[in-house]
């Protein structure tokens, strides 16, 4: 393990306002590690990087941010991870782009764990969140780490899922890892601290700023072996997210749904372009050689195989159903309202059921 004094110079470096990552590794590369780089002249330094920029780093004060972080890296479970450690995640040194220092809180084995990213909508529909879990929940079952944003809808979803099984689950944080956002998953956040791991690039303290998210997406991507689109809109941020797996070579997958809906076209615009069209988790796993757990099917009335079969998967309402069923009202809403207790239907605004599986 490194001393205190070298890891105190990759943070002091990655402290360095309008450094950024690439930069710090142009660095790294003239130099050597952080403690050379520090020790440098302005005149060495600004041939790598332009001059003001340079006496940044000569400056030396980063208002305790240093010691800060290194009391924060002592205590149990956290951990500050550079280029140099071994246990830095070997699948973030493929993408272009690695961040030199990740700060981790829970388990920091899971970012070396085999990971799928699983990225959806944050206004996700009910059958867009049962999705999300319970593939989320057949890939940790089958041995894939669930890698999501911690975001409302279909990250949070996902992260439960994940939670449930063995193979737990990875929140990247678009804040320093000290702090959970958006503030209502602080519950989802203590529950992820204990039994997967949190992982940040942003130095502690840092806030939600909207930059920091679509840097944070590159990490989701790049710790896993492939992404998972549940939901999207088509100017939904899990559409980069996506796009930025492909670009690093991961697999890319997504789940189809209702034509009619608005959070399923991003989905068919990345099939439309390639991605893998998903209708199971055995779709995903088979693609890494894996299998899921096998379960048992919820044994169905003829009534409720009727009118699921009447159904389909498309938003109906009680009266369409009834003509199409051909049963009384009443038995219908008696019905669905068994079904929604099942999970096989969800209520929709407007008086609209969905059939979910």
């Amino acid at each position: 393990m490194r001393d205190s004094g070298d890891l105190a110079a990759w943070i002091e470096l990655s402290l360095v306002s309008g450094l950024g990552s690439r930069r710090f590794r142009s660095l790294l590369s003239a130099f050597g590690l952080p403690t050379q780089v520090l020790s440098a002249t302005r005149s060495q330094l600004s041939r790598v990087v332009p001059e003001a920029l340079a006496g940044r780093i000569l400056e030396r004060n980063r208002d305790g941010n240093v010691e800060k972080a290194l009391r924060w890296a002592a205590q149990p479970r956290h951990r500050v991870l550079t280029l140099a450690d071994a246990d830095y995640p070997k699948q973030l040194l493929e993408i272009p782009d690695p961040p030199p220092v990740l700060y981790a809180a829970g388990n920091s084995g899971l970012l070396s764990s085999p990971a799928l990213a699983v990225v959806g909508s944050r206004n996700a529909t009910p059958q867009g969140l049962k999705n999300a879990h319970d593939f989320a929940r057949a890939f940790s079952e089958a041995g894939l780490t669930i890698v999501s944003g911690l975001a409302i809808g279909v990250d949070s979803a996902a992260h439960r899922g994940g939670l449930e099984a063995q193979a737990s689950t990875v929140a990247v944080l678009g804040t320093g890892v000290d702090i959970v956002y958006p503030k209502r998953n602080g519950p989802l956040g203590e529950a992820i601290l204990a039994r997967g791991v949190l992982v940040s690039e942003f130095p502690l303290g840092s806030p939600p700023n909207a930059e920091n998210f679509p840097r944070r997406n590159r990490l989701i991507c790049g710790l896993a072996r492939g992404c998972l689109v549940v939901e999207a809109a088509l100017d939904s941020g899990s559409l980069i997210t996506a796009r930025l797996a492909a670009d690093q070579g991961r697999e890319v997958f997504a789940i189809p749904g209702s034509i009619h809906s608005p959070l399923s076209k991003g989905c068919h615009a990345l099939i439309k372009q390639g991605a893998k069209l998903v209708e199971s988790a055995q779709d995903v796993l088979e693609e890494f050689g894996l299998f899921a757990q096998p379960s048992a099917d919820v044994p169905r009335s003829a009534v409720d195989h009727d009118l699921l079969e009447k159904m389909g998967f498309d938003p109906c309402d009680i009266d369409e159903l009834v003509v199409r069923s051909g049963l009384a009202t009443e038995v219908v809403s008696a019905t669905l309202l068994q079904l929604e207790l099942d999970g096989r239907v969800a209520g929709l605004p407007g008086g609209l059921y969905q059939r979910i599986r």
